[in-house]
């Protein structure tokens, strides 16, 4: 996938005369490409129109339109837009309970390591985490990692031609597993493969 650059982006006045259209298609949209993984996890598989909306959000949010901050939120999003062979993934890890997610995440340690995707006939994929910074310190993990599914051409080849898809987490405090993705969510991730 091409990655945004700043003529791709509305400027602030445009954004905010077309913003609710936008938010809602990009809502529809990302419904297709969300997941969750048991109760407590929920995994945002991000393309280009997320990202674009992410960096919309944040140009508006922070009343940026100088070309070089612009730029900066690009260089920061950027990264999030899959590569043609892979997911790129915002694993949330979500408790209501302000003390209940403490200890969550306490116990959570290294779960953005042990999160899988699976196309049938194929080996499992264990997701590279965090390659921007490290989300995890001695006491706890975070409540948002950054994932990357890095897949063969044969397992796209297998997605392409209609396997399914499974995808889990295998942390000793959380095992979870979506055994077969819906149908509409696998079709459209596989539309980001190049």
């Amino acid at each position: 996938m091409d990655k945004l650059a700043a003529k791709d982006l509305m400027p602030l006045e445009q954004y905010a005369r077309e913003r609710p259209a936008f938010r809602a298609r990009v809502m529809r949209h990302k419904g297709e490409r969300q997941l969750a993984v048991g109760p407590n996890a929920t995994w945002c598989f991000e393309d280009r129109l997320t990202v674009q909306y992410q960096v919309q959000e944040m140009l508006r949010t922070e009343r940026i339109f100088e070309a070089p901050a612009i730029a900066d939120e690009l260089g920061s999003y950027n990264p999030l837009i899959p590569d043609g062979s892979n997911w790129k993934v915002t694993l949330l890890i979500e408790f209501v309970q302000p003390a209940e997610r403490a200890r969550a995440l306490a116990r959570l340690k290294g779960i953005e390591d042990r999160c899988w995707v699976e196309v049938a006939g194929h080996p499992r994929v264990f997701a590279i985490a965090d390659e921007d910074l490290e989300r995890e310190n001695e006491e706890k993990t975070s409540a948002v990692h950054f994932l990357r599914f890095e897949l063969n051409p044969g397992m796209i080849a297998s997605l392409r031609a209609g396997a399914a898809l499974a995808a889990g987490v295998d942390h000793e405090h959380y095992r979870h597993a979506v055994h077969e993705v819906p149908a509409s969510t696998r079709l459209a991730l596989t539309a980001d493969f190049s």
